[in-house]
């Protein structure tokens, strides 16, 4: 009986502290690939230790075991709190943790090995890609079931953002990673050329579009209005940007193929729907920001709610900035420069993981039967922390980037470059130890939020919340 009673934590439990774990891993690799950048010899040339095998870890760890460990917690969290019903499929759920994990560990011993597709953010070989669908289908089965079994008529917009992620994120990942196995750990794709280039970007950026952003926009309509103890400040809004945001999304990865073999045409069709864009991001920060109205002197004094709002700044910043870099005279000078890598630090770090780590502050005392976590003051300190070392990461991108583009493209009288290529990386050289401090200040953050957990929760006892009866709901 406890089990009908009761909403499934046990599952959230397990995905949030992972959350946490696989940030650190994440954030690690990522210092010491910016590190390498400063010293080229600090792994003494050992190959599964070369930056060409560590950044390929670093991006898959941040992007699917910290930021996936994140949104599987908080779809499953909000998922029954808002259909006032236990998870659908208890044993499929605690197999999409054990299989998202085994997933994990498999990408950290293959990566290094040098086991790759060679396809951006889809690097993982063929029997890892079938793993990935198994877990991702039984997501699909229990988040929808729950959906499907909600004690209430009304499916709140949250549950809209999770679930257009979770089908859409299915739909990339199978088409994409269409391969011919030729041995185990060896496959190639099922498309060639320009073709393949098409598919991945179309991949590729719906990967950003989806999985770092309507899933943690789903994230935004559940937690924000919580934290805040508001309603969300326009609902008639949030369901526009829930439809323009996802038809518009899927038209805009040519834009990642400005100036190469692919069809004028098609990368113009990129960059038209990439400014399109413009549109619902904004409409969805403002309505994320403007729930705040009547409470803003809570952030003041409320650190949980600082994080989520500075998280969606940065998702305003990352979403004008990304339609500008598509116009293609912008991307004439900003392509292959740390430009591009500033941009998707803004996003990855201001966006994905601040809102996550606001979430996970939110969440993490009710699971534990706590009613809040264990030193709000170290919820403080982490926020300036973090956020002083995002401001420094990106702005030292932005600084190079603009500064290689137009060394690049700068030409003599004579019609001859101005500047060797190894002029532009001496040039860039200070800007990477800002950067490395930058990443630094943001790990040094993920390490202060894990003593602030771990006090909390040791000698906790975990807690499943009664079911409440939809009449009570608020």
């Amino acid at each position: 009986m406890q089990e009908q009673t009761t909403y499934n934590y046990k599952v959230v439990r397990q995905f949030a502290i992972m959350t946490l774990v696989w940030g650190i891993v994440g954030m690690l690799v990522g210092v010491i690939i910016a590190a390498q950048l400063l010293w080229p010899d600090l792994t003494y040339g050992i190959p599964w230790l070369s930056y060409g095998r560590l950044r390929p870890l670093h991006t898959n760890a941040v992007i699917f075991a910290f930021g996936g460990s994140a949104l599987f917690a908080t779809s499953y969290y909000a998922v029954q709190r808002t259909c006032h019903a236990r998870l659908f499929a208890g044993p499929l759920a605690a197999f999409t943790f054990w299989g998202w994990q085994l997933v994990i560990l498999l990408a950290a011993v293959t990566l290094p090995l040098g086991y790759t597709s060679g396809k951006e953010y889809a690097e993982l070989e063929w029997p890892i890609d079938i793993l990935i669908t198994l877990v991702w289908v039984s997501y699909a089965i229990v988040f929808f079931g729950t959906v499907a079994t909600r004690k209430v008529k009304h499916i709140y917009v949250a549950n809209w953002f999770f679930g257009g992620f979770i089908l859409t994120v299915a739909l990339l990942h199978l088409v994409n990673s269409a391969e011919i196995p030729v041995s185990m750990w060896k496959s190639y794709s099922a498309y060639a050329g320009v073709q393949d280039a098409m598919v991945q970007w179309w991949y590729g950026h719906n990967a950003v579009g989806f999985f770092l952003t309507a899933g943690f926009l789903g994230m935004m309509y559940y937690f924000v209005p919580k934290q805040a103890g508001r309603p969300v400040y326009s609902y008639r809004l949030s369901v526009v940007h829930f439809w323009a945001l996802i038809f518009t999304y899927m038209w805009a990865g040519p834009h990642h193929l400005h100036y190469t073999a692919l069809p004028d045409w098609a990368q113009s069709v990129g960059m038209v729907f990439s400014l399109i864009l413009l549109a619902p991001s904004w409409g969805g920060m403002i309505n994320g920001i403007m729930t705040l109205s009547g409470a803003w002197h809570k952030l003041r004094t409320d650190p949980i709610l600082k994080f989520l709002i500075t998280s969606l700044s940065f998702y305003g910043m990352s979403t004008f900035e990304g339609p500008m870099m598509s116009i293609k005279t912008v991307n004439s000078l900003s392509h292959y420069t740390d430009w591009t890598i500033g941009h998707v630090h803004s996003g990855a770090l201001g966006w994905v993981a601040m809102i996550s780590i606001g979430s996970l502050y939110y969440m993490i005392p009710r699971l534990f039967g706590k009613s809040e976590m264990h030193s709000i003051r170290l919820i403080t300190v982490h926020f300036w922390v973090a956020t002083i070392g995002v401001v420094l990461y990106i702005a030292a991108m932005w600084i190079a980037g603009v500064m290689q583009g137009l060394m690049w493209r700068a030409v003599n009288p004579d019609g001859t470059l101005t500047y060797s290529f190894v002029e532009s990386v001496k040039a860039t050289y200070p800007f990477y130890a800002i950067r490395l401090l930058g990443g630094t200040m943001f790990l040094g953050g993920m390490f202060i939020m894990a003593y602030n957990v771990w006090r909390t929760v040791v000698g906790a006892k975990a807690v499943d919340a009664p079911i409440m009866r939809p009449a009570a709901a608020h």
